[in-house]
């Protein structure tokens, strides 16, 4: 077997890939392209005990499967362009590289706020994305400081829960939402999360925006949009994240959120799926059999591998002749969250089924699991809040996740929710 498949982005998606195209039989070569100077890491550990300082930063680096070891990685090297007809991708410098397979891992990048106020090195303003921003985070969490996150979702609730445990001076969250995590939990989860989070000292200043940020060189206080101004030494922001897509424009691709996808993780051009380029992780928009025919991004640590074992199977199977899996893609999504000194666990996906919450075992007030359900009753997801108790009745309703048949239709829809 010859040719040569490259692979835009070197996160764990991009391992996962490597791992996974392997595993899928490919023998040519293989070359991963990533804009940061680090081997792949994992990053959640970035915003908690990595942050907190239990976890050694080193201790993040994700180790190769000894049936990658001869993947060709080169680091510090961003992907700015490709053309998908000639099979070229466009490199930093002005580097050309051509492949016969593609597949683009280039994952997100922070949203940033779009108002005016200090930026750059010892602004104290901050992002939580890659290690260096986690590193350069840490080293501001001090006795004293007065932190501000802009941002009531994963990100900020767990930065949050972490600067508290530092034993800042004070952490307040600000988020236009009347409740964190709303979109994701629902209301009864997200009143509780609030509650045990303000018992812990964090403070929330919800319902309103963020306008601007104070300061000359520094940052001294976020101003809200009511007028109020939050003091602040520290400023993160944790507002979502933004498909890193961009060098794919020009292409004839649907990158309206992430890239677009059928359901065996083949990007859609015009209309119809090319074979030979792939996308995995968070830049994928794929429709899940297992739920409906909507094709959406899924950012949870789960998707790198689920999306890079069925792409890898396509991929190869385009470059090979050999017999694709006809099966549609139908991952069942898990997350986590540790928070302070309780954990939510998430199997399936919540989301779809906010307008119907039931508590399934347990209460509100210590460990509880809800069900959500779709108008027609059915279970698309069940989330946890509490300790290991918590997690271990989830676990027991993953198995009634797993046994719902998906659906017959993958054809991916191309809107969005």
């Amino acid at each position: 077997m010859t040719g040569r498949i490259a692979v835009a982005g070197a996160s764990m998606g991009g391992l996962r890939a490597a791992e996974q195209l392997r595993a899928a039989g490919w023998a040519g070569e293989i070359t991963v392209f990533g804009d940061e100077p680090h081997m792949p890491y994992n990053r959640p550990p970035l915003s908690k005990e990595a942050l907190a300082g239990e976890t050694p930063f080193a201790s993040l680096a994700l180790t190769p499967r000894a049936s990658a070891a001869d993947v060709v990685w080169r680091l510090n090297t961003t992907v700015t362009g490709a053309r998908l007809t000639e099979r070229v991708l466009e490199l930093d410098g002005g580097e050309r590289s051509g492949y016969d397979g593609l597949v683009v891992a280039t994952g997100t990048r922070p949203r940033r706020l779009r108002c005016a106020g200090p930026s750059g090195p010892g602004s104290g303003r901050h992002t939580v994305r890659t290690l260096d921003d986690a590193r350069g985070l840490r080293e501001e969490l001090t006795p004293g400081a007065r932190v501000v996150v802009i941002g009531a979702g994963f990100i900020g609730c767990e930065v949050a829960a972490t600067a508290a445990g530092l034993g800042v001076a004070e952490v307040t969250v600000v988020d236009p939402e009347p409740l964190p995590m709303l979109r994701p939990l629902g209301a009864p989860l997200a009143r509780e999360l609030l509650r045990r989070h303000e018992l812990r000292g964090v403070r929330f200043a919800l319902g309103r925006g963020v306008t601007g940020l104070e300061g000359a060189r520094r940052i001294s206080g976020v101003l809200r949009a009511d007028g109020s101004v939050l003091p602040a030494d520290v400023v993160v922001e944790a507002i979502g994240s933004v498909p890193g897509t961009g060098w794919l424009e020009g292409n004839g691709l649907d990158l309206s959120d992430g890239v677009l996808t059928d359901a065996h993780l083949r990007v859609v051009a015009h209309g119809e799926p090319v074979p030979e380029v792939v996308a995995v992780g968070d830049a994928a928009r794929f429709p899940n059999a297992r739920y409906d025919a909507v094709a959406r991004r899924v950012e949870h640590w789960s998707i790198p591998g689920d999306t890079a074992r069925c792409a890898a199977r396509s991929l190869v199977a385009a470059l090979t002749g050999a017999e694709r899996d006809p099966a549609p893609f139908a991952p069942l999504p898990t997350f986590w969250s540790d928070q302070h000194d309780f954990r939510l666990q998430s199997f399936g996906a919540p989301g779809l089924g906010t307008a119907d919450i039931r508590i399934l075992d347990g209460d509100l007030a210590g460990d509880v699991v809800a069900g959500y359900h779709t108008a027609d009753g059915r279970l698309t997801g069940v989330v946890a809040l509490g300790g290991r108790g918590a997690a271990a009745l989830a676990a027991r309703h993953r198995a009634r996740l797993l046994r719902q048949p998906a659906l017959t239709d993958p054809a991916p829809t191309p809107a969005t929710v």
